[in-house]
């Protein structure tokens, strides 16, 4: 056992040591330190270009992970090639599934704009073209040798029909046959005045007529279709001369396109069936309105629209491969989405309404995620890892995926995907998704692990020095000198709880310099000093003391009854660490241990009444064990003893205070007083040996607030593992209390030197047979014990002969 100094409860960083003066001076330091093995992870997640291996980065929060990431990701981007640039087109054949076109790198847009040029030319041209006096002219030729064509029918028809006293007559109900004279249609009393020879020859006549008639009727719609056929083709030739030296313009733009090129085909193709859709269209009732609905969205005409590129990735001005960072990963915002728009009453769609995902904008280079917000929203991550899996992103909109729409919907086709997605994670989401998705260790093969700190040592030192260097530059602060510099690392070995160790959360560490350098700013300083950074320091910790104060407030006016002072049986002060948010405080609780005559058995209250947790519950068990195997080798444990945290009305876990309540059962046992001006930590084995714990600093620091606000006497301290010391760096105003000599820091290794410093007795130590000297505690302990153990004997029923038990068995009993 040792009483520590003042040294080694904080390890002050020497600012000498520090080989620049201020910030202002230190090496520009680039990336991060202490992340190699996370580092080599990366660049070969990056340089790996095999299926699957796409990369989890897995950390605490706060160690520059996405900072890292993408500093590394755009340098190696900035060397890749420029992909393609993708574009989404009508598809002639079948519109409900437009046509993806590949272009190379920074086409899509010209193409895009040369469309619209095109539509813009065509509304005009085309208008023009079917107005000319030229067209006017050859559609009156058609439409006068279609008439011609039906009159002369009509007319040889008529005139032959006259010879034989027959006239070709119209009708509300179309054309007719009827007898005539000279020329006039007879009336019917007339016609039943001829004689029957007559009438019979013109029966005859009108019947074969009749029949004449309607060989013509039926022709009628054979030459009506010839005549559209015929105006149609001669749209087409207006058509194609108005517009073949724009379409001609256009190839010349893009001959080394073959996609392009034959897109352009099928332009024109339609261009020539549809030209009428491009002429003004006078009606302004129902069917107008469905000629909009037609023509999509926008109320432009169906045309107009199909003509257009839908320009999905552009890389105009790009000069490598894409980073992007998906701050709302969701599954539209991933694979992209299909709008809608209102119209009288209609949702109506086409490929024009259809928007890039962020696979679409990364394609060809590399996408960032936070996996968190990625699995937030479960359809993001199937629709993820559909893209990845198949190596194409599908642009699908929710209804369609699940099957909860019977409208006909637009089925895109899906663009070949060629990516790299990083997820950044804590470890604990990497590890669950390791166990339990399958699809996650074929998708994810990298895993790159960033570490929360670093070895403290000479070398690091100046390297952490250049990390705060950069840190400062980072955040635009004014200069940290070294004091300033020293204290930072000081307290960066505290928030690892270790002094052999530095913290890697940079983001912590850059939120405590700029409120340093706010304090600095304060003080009319024009560099961080040590000052502005314990005040920083300080200030955090006001901020969010509030509970603890009030907690110390009550120990202080006796509520919580602590003791700091005297010395009592069978009670002792252990330590607990509370975290409230990312505060973290150390209070002490007063435990008292209680024996009498048993059975060998040590009941946790805690476990009993449902407040103690498995880990706790180990703790008390583990007693039982040491117990026997040091006093109960020759005779039975004859003892029932009972521990409890006094005045704890929430949850217990954990096995930190079992060397403490160890302690108190002991003295329950020897009967010594246990000193009360000391709180004790540390958990312990079956062997008496007192192990680690953690947060040993708060439990420290807990102890000694409890103390000074009641006023320190030199008397008072704490007694830790001495596996504990490395993780000293408790607060300023500790170390100087116990430098001192107003608090102190014991160390221990055995229950037996932690009961020496708590009873002022000396443990003892057994001889070759098992005795224990007197006038220590353990003597103490077994004289107690046997005390037990005799008065456990004399309570016992003496023993019953054969015949006793022949005649209890005789009368129906038994022994248990």
């Amino acid at each position: 056992m040792a009483k520590l100094t003042a040294d080694q409860l904080y390890s002050a960083t020497d600012p000498a040591a520090i080989p620049f003066d201020s910030t202002a001076d230190a090496a520009p330091l680039t990336g991060l330190v202490g992340q190699e093995r996370a580092l080599e992870a990366i660049e070969f997640a990056i340089g790996m270009r095999r299926d699957g291996y796409n990369l989890f980065v897995l950390g605490p929060a706060g160690t520059g992970k996405h900072t890292l990431i993408q500093h590394l990701l755009t340098t190696q981007a900035a060397a890749d090639p420029v992909p393609p640039d993708w574009a989404y087109v009508h598809n002639f054949e079948n519109p409900s599934q437009p046509r993806a076109l590949r272009l190379p790198p920074g086409r899509a847009a010209p193409l895009a704009a040369a469309m619209r040029r095109l539509v813009q030319e065509l509304r005009a041209t085309l208008p023009a073209a079917f107005e000319s006096d030229d067209y006017r002219q050859r559609r009156e030729v058609v439409d006068e040798q279609f008439k011609q064509r039906q009159e002369r029918a009509f007319v040889d028809l008529s005139e032959r029909a006259q010879k034989e006293d027959v006239a070709l007559v119209r009708t509300p109900n179309g054309l007719a046959l009827a007898p005539a004279r000279d020329g006039e249609v007879m009336a019917p009393d007339v016609f039943k005045a001829l004689p029957q020879p007559d009438q019979d020859r013109l029966k005859a006549a009108i019947e074969r007529f009749q029949e004449e008639l309607q060989a013509i009727v039926r022709r009628l719609p054979d030459w009506e279709r010839e005549h559209r056929e015929l105006v149609r083709q001669l749209n087409r030739d207006v058509t194609r001369f108005a517009v073949a030296h724009l379409i001609e313009e256009m190839r010349k733009g893009f001959l080394d396109l073959t996609a392009v090129q034959a897109f352009l085909d099928a332009v024109e193709r339609d261009i020539m069936d549809h030209a009428e859709d491009f002429l003004p269209k006078p009606q302004q009732g129902p069917e107008a309105m469905m000629g909009v609905l037609a023509g999509g969205a926008g109320g432009e005409p169906a045309s107009g629209r199909r003509y257009q590129v839908n320009v999905f990735v552009d890389q105009t001005g790009a000069t490598g491969a894409p980073v992007v960072y998906e701050d709302h990963p969701t599954h539209p915002t991933l694979v992209g989405r299909i709008e809608h728009q209102a119209r009288f009453g209609a949702l109506v769609t086409d490929f024009n309404l259809m928007k890039p995902g962020a696979l679409h904008a990364a394609n060809g280079g590399y996408l960032v995620l936070d996996a968190y917000r990625v699995l937030a929203n479960g359809f993001a991550w199937e629709s993820l890892k559909r893209a990845l899996a198949a190596r194409r992103v599908k642009l699908e909109s929710l209804e369609a995926m699940l099957s909860m729409t019977s409208t006909v919907l637009l089925e895109p086709e899906p663009i070949p995907l060629d990516i790299k997605v990083v997820l950044i994670g804590p470890p604990q989401l990497y590890y669950m998704l390791a166990a339990n998705d399958p699809d996650f260790g074929k998708l994810f093969k990298v895993g790159a692990d960033f570490d929360d700190r670093m070895a403290r040592d000479g070398g690091n030192t100046g390297l952490y020095a250049r990390l705060i260097a950069a840190s400062a530059v980072r955040a635009g602060i004014r200069p940290v000198d070294r004091t300033g510099m020293a204290r930072l690392i000081d307290h960066s070995a505290r928030m690892t709880g270790d002094s052999e160790r530095l913290s890697l959360r940079v983001r912590i560490l850059e939120d405590l310099m700029q409120e340093a350098d706010w304090q600095a700013g304060r003080a009319g300083s024009p560099t961080v000093d040590a000052a502005a950074v314990q005040r920083a320091i300080d200030a955090q910790r006001r901020r969010d003391d509030r509970l603890y104060s009030r907690a110390l407030e009550e120990m202080r006016r006796g509520t919580y009854l602590v003791e700091t002072t005297g010395t009592a049986v069978g009670q002792i002060n252990g330590l607990a660490v509370q975290s409230i948010g990312g505060f973290s405080f150390g209070l002490p609780s007063r435990i008292t241990a209680r024996v009498r005559l048993g059975n060998g058995e040590v009941r946790d209250i805690e476990r009993e009444s449902e407040l103690g947790g498995s880990l706790h519950t180990k703790g008390v068990l583990i007693l039982t064990g040491f117990l026997g195997s040091r006093f109960g080798l020759n005779r039975r444990l004859a003892l029932a003893a009972t521990l409890v945290f006094e005045q704890s009305y929430g949850g217990v876990d954990g096995d930190s205070a079992s060397s403490t309540e160890l302690y108190a059962l002991l003295s329950a046992l020897s009967e010594i007083p246990l000193k009360q001006s000391i709180a004790v930590t540390g958990s312990v084995d079956q062997r008496g040996r007192v192990q680690p714990i953690g947060g040993v600093n708060e439990k420290v620091e807990g102890f000694f607030d409890v103390c000074a606000a009641r006023g320190l006497t030199g008397e008072q301290g704490v007694m830790i593992p001495s596996t504990n010391v490395k993780n000293l760096m408790v607060r300023p105003d500790v170390a100087r209390a116990v430098a001192e000599g107003r608090f102190h820091v014991w160390s221990v290794a055995t229950v037996d030197e932690g009961i020496e410093i708590l009873t002022g007795v000396p443990a003892g130590e057994a001889d070759a047979g098992g005795n224990w000297p007197p006038g220590t505690v353990n003597h103490a302990v077994a004289r107690r014990l046997a005390r037990f153990a005799d008065r456990a004997e004399a309570a016992r029923p003496p023993a019953r002969g054969p015949g006793s038990v022949g005649r209890e068995h005789r009368h129906g009993r038994r022994d248990g």
